[in-house]
């Protein structure tokens, strides 16, 4: 992840209180709408009520989490783009919904980097890579050795095409240019559960849903997609270290407003949104559903987004995905 990291946290009081002192301008007088665009209890819906509560803390009024679900996450995405840029609406995008999305659909109705502002990063989460316990590979090296053996008679399995695990599962394909089967299914549990039985060989998945699994020995974790090992699986090498420098992916949310949004509101929200990933609470709230706080300014945000966008967009050319 570039300019955002996990490490820029450590710095943030120097980043939160010049954008505190200017950011006054601003006082919302009602309820802050804050869309989720997935289901109640993901991973993303999580981190919003946790973040949100601190946020109305010091906003002084209640920021109101609200699900719409519907076409990869795009249902909710538009719904923002198209209400009021007072800021009193706010949608927690994330990988898909930002950068992937406008690769995949044809008609999405929006454009992320036109139609929304953005105020700032969220959290971020490692894919690992890993293996069914009966394949014949301790090392990712020896897993490499043997899909180049046996090209395209391995399978992974993914939570759908245009999924993040179908993605990075791709990207990881054409750092290593190898070629193995892609099975997806309705969901990343059930991929997970077919990589635990045998039918596929492996998968990416998301690190705060392959843990339990990794930990109780059903599947053999091989890498993770980060740029330094996680501290959840010191042991584990990044696809750096195993020689696959490129192949660096991290599934993440961050907080957008409408375009046009004012920029006292930008700075506001930037500066409430930081202090409350600040908090220890908070931080160790997102720790333990595998969700890694990371902080930015907007215009660090606003750039990253740019350069996941080029990046998935180059992926989902070369694998030629597509969806229904």
């Amino acid at each position: 992840m570039p300019v955002i990291t996990r490490r820029a946290t450590l710095a943030l009081p120097a980043l939160i209180l010049p954008g505190a002192a200017l950011a006054q301008s601003w006082t919302p007088t009602r309820g802050i709408r804050f869309v989720v665009p997935f289901a109640a209890g993901g991973a993303t819906d999580v981190v919003a009520r946790v973040v949100g509560e601190p946020m109305a803390e010091q906003l002084g009024q209640p920021v109101l989490v609200e699900n719409r679900t519907g076409a990869g996450g795009n249902v909710g995405v538009e719904n923002v783009v198209r209400s009021p840029a007072d800021g009193y609406t706010l949608v927690m995008g994330t990988t898909g919904t930002l950068t992937i999305n406008p690769h995949l659909y044809a008609q999405l109705g929006f454009n992320p980097l036109n139609d929304l502002t953005p105020i700032g990063m969220a959290f971020a989460t490692d894919h690992v890579l890993v293996v069914n316990s009966q394949v014949p590979a301790q090392t990712a090296q020896e897993l490499l050795a043997l899909i180049r053996a046996r090209p395209g008679q391995l399978s992974y399995g993914s939570g759908g095409n245009g999924t993040s695990t179908h993605t990075v599962m791709e990207l990881f394909k054409q750092v290593a240019r190898v070629d193995i089967q892609h099975v997806p299914y309705r969901g990343s549990a059930p991929a997970l559960n077919d990589t635990v039985a045998g039918t596929v060989q492996m998968m990416l998945d998301q690190l705060p849903s392959a843990l339990p699994q990794i930990q109780g020995g059903r599947v053999r974790a091989l890498a993770v997609t980060g740029t330094r090992r996680h501290a959840a699986l010191p042991d584990v090498p990044t696809v750096a270290e195993i020689g696959l420098p490129g192949a660096e992916a991290s599934s993440w949310g961050a907080v957008l407003a409408p375009a046009n949004t004012p920029a006292a509101v930008v700075r506001r929200v930037n500066a409430v949104l930081n202090e409350a990933l600040s908090r220890p609470a908070v931080r160790a709230r997102l720790t333990q559903v595998g969700a890694d706080p990371v902080s930015s300014t907007p215009e660090e945000l606003a750039n990253f987004m740019r350069a996941e966008t080029e990046k998935w967009g180059r992926v989902v050319r070369e694998a030629n995905i597509r969806v229904n």
